[in-house]
C-alpha cells in the first residue's frame, strides 16, 4: 500500500511540474523543417551523431533524428527550446518545479565549442550562478524523461517544448515514431 501511494504521489508531483511549464507562448522561432505526423508508438527514437571523432570536444553538435537534424550535447542527448522564453531576454522562463522536468543545459565556457551548429551560441546566467547555453538568444534545456542519447520524447510536450535545429530554429513538427 505504501509503495503504491509513493508512486501515485510521485506521478502527481511530476504532472504538477509539467503543468507549471505550460501556458501562453512567449517569443518563439519558427522552423523550416517539414512537419511529420505523430504515431502512437512509445518506442524511443534514435539519434545518430554526425560529427567525426575529431569533434569529440564539442559541447554541442548536430545529430540525425526522427525529427530531422537536431542539436544535441556532447553525449548525444537532445536539446529543447521552451516557447515561454523570450528571445534575447537573458533569462529563463522555466523556474522552480519546471526545472525538475526540464534541466538547463550548462557550460563552464564563455564560448561553448560547437560542431555543425550554425546558429549564434551564447550563455546566460542562471539564478545559481551557472552558465546556461543559448542558441539564437533562446535558452536550451534537456528533458528529464530522455534517458539515452537519441531519445526525443520531449518533442511537442504541452505544445511548448520543441527540439532545436542546427540553425537555431524550433522544430515544430512531431518526431516520426514518437
Amino acid at each position: 500500500m505504501r509503495n503504491r501511494l509513493s508512486v501515485g504521489i510521485g506521478a502527481v508531483v511530476f504532472a504538477v511540474a509539467l503543468a507549471g511549464c505550460a501556458g501562453s507562448p512567449g517569443t518563439s522561432t519558427t522552423s523550416s523543417a517539414a512537419p511529420t505526423t505523430a504515431t502512437s508508438s512509445t518506442a524511443p527514437t534514435t539519434v545518430s551523431p554526425t560529427s567525426s571523432p575529431a569533434t569529440a570536444g564539442a559541447e554541442m553538435k548536430v545529430a540525425s533524428s526522427s525529427a530531422g537534424q537536431i542539436v544535441v550535447d556532447s553525449k548525444g542527448m537532445s536539446l529543447y527550446f521552451f516557447t515561454k522564453d523570450v528571445k534575447d531576454s537573458g533569462t529563463s522562463a522555466c523556474t522552480g518545479a519546471c526545472l525538475t522536468a526540464w534541466p538547463v543545459f550548462t557550460t563552464t565556457s564563455d564560448k561553448p565549442a560547437v560542431e555543425g551548429v550554425s546558429g549564434t551560441v551564447g550563455t546566460i546566467a542562471t539564478p545559481d550562478g551557472k552558465k546556461q547555453v543559448t542558441l539564437n538568444g533562446m535558452p536550451l534545456y534537456y528533458y528529464a524523461k530522455d534517458k539515452a542519447p537519441g531519445d526525443v520524447t520531449g518533442q511537442g510536450v504541452q505544445s511548448v517544448w520543441y527540439l532545436v535545429s542546427p540553425s537555431g530554429e524550433m522544430i515544430k513538427g512531431a518526431a516520426s515514431g514518437y
